[in-house]
């Protein structure tokens, strides 16, 4: 009896001390890693597209028209791998993303320079795309922000960061936050006007 009662015990603090909830939360945080990046990869997939239809309008926006070529080629050269993801390379990837919605906002601008491509219908629908995938971008953001706070949570609080002390050993992880540099340059996401 004594030994089904130890057993029913154990098995009930062990259900409650992180064994599975650490590990479930790490899927978590790299499940909602994957989001967004894979929000910023349909961004980055329809920036040569709207470059092309503003082309054809504004040739003589060429430097700007290269700035976001160039800020895009920078994103998408970054790539984040959960499992060995350093602080640093997190920054890096967030300041070259940071860059290319710059970028992309200047490009949107110069669009009220020319009435006959604000009138295009393949820069309206691609306007309209971008600024969906806009959203997106901030909606994983956010869950991004979420599942971090409560993975940092679990390795951190007790009684779940003894579980983590004894078998895991996994660190903090960065948390998405506004750079010193972004908050100079008041990143947003591109302004759609029509």
């Amino acid at each position: 009896m004594k030994k089904i009662l130890l057993l029913v015990l154990t098995g009930l603090m062990m259900s409650s001390c992180g064994v599975q909830s650490i590990p479930q939360q790490k899927n978590e945080v790299e499940a909602s890693l994957a989001e967004v990046t894979n929000q910023y990869k349909r961004r980055a997939d329809l920036i040569p597209n709207l470059v092309n239809v503003v082309k054809g309008y504004a040739t003589h926006e060429k430097e700007t028209l290269d700035a976001v070529v160039s800020a895009r080629a920078r994103a998408t050269s970054i790539q984040l791998d959960p499992k060995s993801m350093t602080s640093e390379k997190f920054q890096e990837f967030r300041k070259s993303q940071g860059d290319l919605s710059m970028a992309l906002g200047k490009l949107m601008s110069i669009s009220e320079n020319y009435p006959n491509l604000k009138a295009d219908k393949n820069f309206q629908d691609l306007q309209a795309q971008l600024e969906g995938t806009e959203n997106r971008i901030t909606v994983a953001r956010n869950r991004y922000i979420d599942t971090i706070k409560n993975f940092n949570n679990l390795v951190t609080v007790p009684p779940t960061n003894f579980t983590n002390m004894l078998f895991y050993h996994y660190e903090k992880m960065p948390q998405w936050d506004v750079s010193e540099a972004e908050k100079t340059q008041n990143e947003k996401a591109p302004e759609v006007k029509f």
